[in-house]
């Protein structure tokens, strides 16, 4: 039998989002709990007049004191309602792909599991938690990808920040089976990727970005094109692949480059990339100061905004970046530029790349504006999870 869930109740006029199933309780929002509750412990919210709101999990280290995970009052948060929510998510995968050996198998939030993201890489999986209360569960769910998806191994990898945010006590390593002897290798749309899980960037890799990386193809025709913050080349990889008649990548991470140089061997594309370890914001201005122009520009920086208290900062730093840009491109270029920072809304962005261009003296058209690939799911409850936003912008 499962212990009895402790009780919080909710302050008046402040249940509304939960009862439309957001899924994060915020300390602000909470009058009252029952005890003293451990991390981990499931919780009943009610509203401040007493009525069902949602099951949940408490956390009373973090800021978002309770996750939601469930909206039906006769609903344990027990084994197997775990072990449906993982199953949920991999049947999802099943049928978005031909195969998914290669893709994000639980996105989260997106995926009504608030806390947790695996990644598949072929016959391993990276798992993060982001919620310590959840990892608490970590038994039933590592069991169930483990006989969902028989891998060979699993690993742990935790996100910069994220044990003070939640109190997480864990140590990034091998949770389950064997570790890879070397790096991974998956296959992305014809072209073939290099991951490294132990130390690569996140879990390693950006499946966000897979459907993003095809506009080079579909835009730049056979131009010069340039890839800020390529990481390991995925963008610079698809223009060279699509015909573009030279490639210029940059990153700070010379780890990262190596790992680009040698997928573009792996490819037959060494000799057409040309791969340089600078700063993205030095390097953009050093372009500018030469003269240089190119028809295709692709900005994919990593998330500038980690907190809300950091927006300005990252608002401020995009439209430097983009006005950049934007003085390099040739007449009628195209720029494909992004955000992965959950905080700046999409249509800041927008007034970012309105500034921009004034200040780059460009008229500008927005051709396209996308998201992230369809195995990292929106939660029509929870917005923040659209937090990666793709822009194609023509350049007159």
């Amino acid at each position: 039998m499962s212990p009895t869930p402790g009780i919080v109740t909710l302050k008046p006029r402040k249940a509304l989002p939960f009862f439309s199933r957001h899924p994060w309780v915020f300390t602000g929002a909470i009058h009252s709990v029952s005890g003293a509750l451990e991390t981990g412990t499931e919780v009943i919210v009610r509203a401040h007049d007493g009525k069902f709101v949602a099951r949940g999990l408490f956390n009373p280290e973090s800021n978002i004191r309770v996750r939601l995970y469930s909206w039906d009052e006769n609903q344990p948060l027990d084994d197997e309602f775990w072990r449906r929510k993982i199953q949920a998510a991999i049947g999802l995968r099943r049928n978005l792909f031909h195969s998914d050996r290669a893709c994000r198998v639980v996105f989260s939030e997106g995926d009504g599991i608030s806390g947790l993201i695996v990644d598949r890489f072929n016959d391993w999986l990276v798992v993060q938690w982001t919620s310590s209360a959840l990892q608490q569960r970590q038994d039933v769910i590592i069991e169930t990808l483990q006989a969902e998806l028989n891998p060979t191994g699993i690993w742990l990898r935790t996100e910069r920040g994220i044990r003070e945010q939640e109190g997480l006590n864990v140590e990034d390593g091998l949770l389950r089976g064997t570790a890879p002897d070397g790096p991974v290798l998956i296959e992305e749309n014809g072209l073939t990727f290099e991951v490294d899980l132990q130390a690569g960037q996140k879990t390693g890799y950006y499946f966000d970005q897979r459907d993003n990386r095809q506009l080079p193809g579909r835009y730049g025709r056979s131009g010069r094109l340039l890839d800020v913050c390529t990481y390991t080349g995925g963008f610079a990889l698809f223009a060279a692949y699509s015909g573009s008649s030279e490639v210029v990548a940059v990153d700070s991470s010379q780890a990262a480059l190596d790992i680009a140089e040698r997928n573009a061997e792996r490819n037959g594309l060494a000799g057409r990339i040309a791969f340089h370890c600078d700063d993205a914001f030095d390097f953009l201005e050093s372009q500018v100061a030469a003269g240089e122009r190119y028809q295709t520009i692709v900005l994919d920086p990593p998330k500038l905004a980690r907190t809300r208290s950091g927006i300005d900062r990252a608002l401020k730093a995009y439209a430097r970046m983009n006005r950049l840009a934007l003085q390099l491109l040739e007449p009628d270029g195209i720029l494909i530029t992004c955000s992965c920072s959950g905080h700046v809304l999409r249509e800041d962005f927008e007034q970012v790349i309105a500034r921009a261009s004034l200040d780059a003296g460009r008229t500008v058209q927005i051709l396209e504006e996308r998201g992230q690939a369809a195995d990292h799911p929106v939660s029509a409850y929870c917005l923040e999870t659209s937090y990666l936003k793709c822009f194609v912008i023509r350049a007159v």
